[in-house]
């Protein structure tokens, strides 16, 4: 009995250390298995960082790229192909710049006004307002008894002048050869004061001609230009002095601007100007000097000539005129073809980096230009520009992109 007691005790003690041990075993399985778990999320946080460092790392590689945004470098083989050229840039002395109001103007040392100088009657038109003439181009054809009247007698002294010329001296009586001379001339001079065009006289008074003294007659263009007037219609009596048609040559346009009496004491005859209109510019010079000054504003008016290519300049236009003063000023200079438009409209130049044939883009600010030479601001003076050549290295930059500095 007592032995039966002893092997229960034992076998309950074994199986309690028994499940103690199991117990103690699948807590220590749980704990590391959390440790394990610990150390992958530190090793998934630690992946997170070490990506977050790698995805900085790439940006940063990629900001190294914008850093070297609006760098190339060439070869010397382009450089002298192109005929690139670098100057230092530095301050010079360049005229100050007055800047007035102005109004375009025609030329009238290019304007012509067509008038009749007898009663005639408007036969037929040949231009019409708004075209484009050349020289000795017929405008408008006139019927006149004044000039019927001329032609007949033009002819009959012509017939007159060369039968006594063939005659000779030495048949015809001295004075019967003096008197027929003297009439052709003064009827000629007659017609051709009345209208009459060389061409016309020659075909009247030619052998060949069958035309009768109908006194008609053309009024031609004087110059090419454009028919900025024409007021008269077919069929219409002119007077004597009366404005027909009216031509301009608008290759070349005056512009009239108006200086206080500071102002044009700072300007001469012959200094550049430039006219800007609607965010264009045009060279330009000063003409000439009015010596009087206006009772109302006091002002003294500048007479511009102003080159008017492609006919973008018309009369009556208000603008802008930029004049060179005679005073002087310290500003940082480039040739104009120097300093060209970016991709977002800014103006930029090219500056030479450490190596040679390395050059980088510089935002300027274009203040105005004066006779082909930009004056910039925005860039301290010393650095080493492209002066000639500009455009190739903005299309060389335009085209290659990143790969353009060779990396």
């Amino acid at each position: 009995m007592n032995i039966k007691k002893i092997i229960v005790t034992s076998l309950s003690i074994i199986l309690l250390t028994s499940g103690s041990y199991v117990g103690i075993v699948y807590a220590q399985g749980d704990s590391h298995g959390s440790e394990s778990e610990k150390s992958d999320d530190h090793g998934e946080e630690k992946g997170h960082e070490e990506g977050g460092h790698e995805e900085e790392g790439g940006h940063k590689e990629k900001g190294g790229h914008e850093e070297e945004a609006g760098v190339i470098k060439l070869s010397k083989e382009q450089m002298n192909a192109a005929s690139i050229e670098v100057s230092l840039l530095k301050l010079q002395a360049v005229n100050e710049t007055i800047k007035a109001p102005g109004e375009v103007k025609f030329n009238d040392y290019q304007t012509v006004k067509i008038t009749p100088r007898i009663d005639a009657q408007v036969i037929k038109r040949h231009a019409v307002l708004g075209e484009q003439v050349v020289k000795g181009q017929p405008l408008v054809t006139l019927s006149s008894v004044d000039m019927a009247e001329v032609q007949g007698n033009l002819l009959v002294a012509t017939r007159e002048w060369n039968r006594v010329k063939k005659l000779g001296r030495k048949v015809v009586a001295e004075r019967r050869f003096t008197e027929a001379r003297a009439n052709w001339n003064q009827l000629l001079t007659k017609a051709r004061s009345y209208g009459m065009t060389e061409t016309e006289i020659e075909s009247l008074t030619s052998k060949s001609n069958k035309k009768s003294a109908d006194g008609t007659f053309q009024l031609l263009a004087p110059l090419a230009g454009r028919v900025i007037y024409d007021q008269y219609i077919v069929g219409e009596r002119i007077e004597p002095g009366r404005l027909l048609v009216s031509i301009t040559n608008e290759s070349v346009m005056w512009v009239e601007a108006r200086l206080n009496s500071v102002q044009s004491a700072m300007v001469s005859e012959g200094n550049y100007a430039e006219i800007v209109f609607n965010k264009q510019s045009f060279p330009a010079k000063i003409s000439q000097l009015h010596h009087t000054l206006d009772e109302t504003t006091r002002t003294q008016a500048v007479r511009i000539e102003v080159n008017n290519p492609g006919d973008k300049l018309h009369s009556g236009m208000f603008v802008t005129a930029n004049i060179a003063s005679n005073e002087k000023m310290q500003a940082l200079v480039l040739p104009e073809a120097a300093v060209v438009r970016s991709a977002d409209g800014d103006w930029q130049i090219f500056i030479e980096g450490d190596e040679k044939g390395e050059f980088k883009a510089q935002e300027v600010e274009l203040v105005k230009v004066i006779d082909g030479q930009a004056v910039i601001e925005g860039i301290k003076p010393g650095n080493h520009v492209v002066t000639k050549g500009a455009f190739f290295v903005q299309s060389e930059l335009a085209k290659g992109g990143f790969e353009i500095h060779n990396h």
